[in-house]
């Protein structure tokens, strides 16, 4: 079973990934994994952040024991490239490049293990049955829940503060500062 994880847009080069990933093809999950844990490039950490993406996707996905993975392929293709302009010498423009890079990781098992049990989910397409169905209102609080928790107008009222005329707080200025 080959257990497939993308990472699109990465802002870095294609050149750049190639050559933190060129180590890593056909080695066991955890020594990659370490590979690129202790590697110098800057790369190195979005990739390795996918690979472990891709290993959880294998475990809890599939079922897939992670000491029976290796890295069967990593593929790196060139993203979008932004185009930026800089103000240069006699007036013209020069143009940086922003490149980008998208990356595809599979992994594959070392020795093919028994199927496991089918997940409950429905593929798409197919209707659900009533039971599998759970509709948002038996996930949230029911409607005598909400209106016990709820404050009648009468309450809200009561605890609002008294309306404070305008006149008087200008009366109390006046007093405060000594001119009335």
């Amino acid at each position: 079973m080959e257990v497939t994880a993308q990472l699109k847009h990465l802002q870095t080069s294609a050149r750049k990934v190639r050559l933190a990933t060129q180590f890593i093809k056909g080695l066991d999950v955890l020594v990659a994994r370490q590979q690129l844990m202790f590697s110098p490039r800057a790369s190195a950490r979005p990739v390795l952040k996918l690979l472990n993406s891709a290993i959880a996707n294998a475990e809890k996905n599939f079922e897939l024991d992670k000491e029976n993975l290796y890295i069967k392929s990593v593929l790196i293709n060139e993203g979008t490239t932004l185009k930026r302009y800089m103000s240069r010498a006699f007036g013209r423009a020069a143009v940086i490049r922003k490149r980008a890079s998208h990356i595809i990781l599979v992994l594959a098992e070392k020795k093919p293990s028994s199927p496991k049990k089918k997940s409950t989910k429905p593929a798409a397409g197919k209707k659900q049955t009533p039971e599998q169905i759970v509709s948002y209102k038996d996930l949230t609080r029911t409607q005598t829940d909400r209106k016990d928790n709820k404050p009648s107008f009468e309450e809200i009222k009561k605890e609002r503060k008294p309306f404070i005329n305008i006149k008087e707080i200008k009366d109390k200025f006046i007093r405060r500062s000594g001119e009335g």
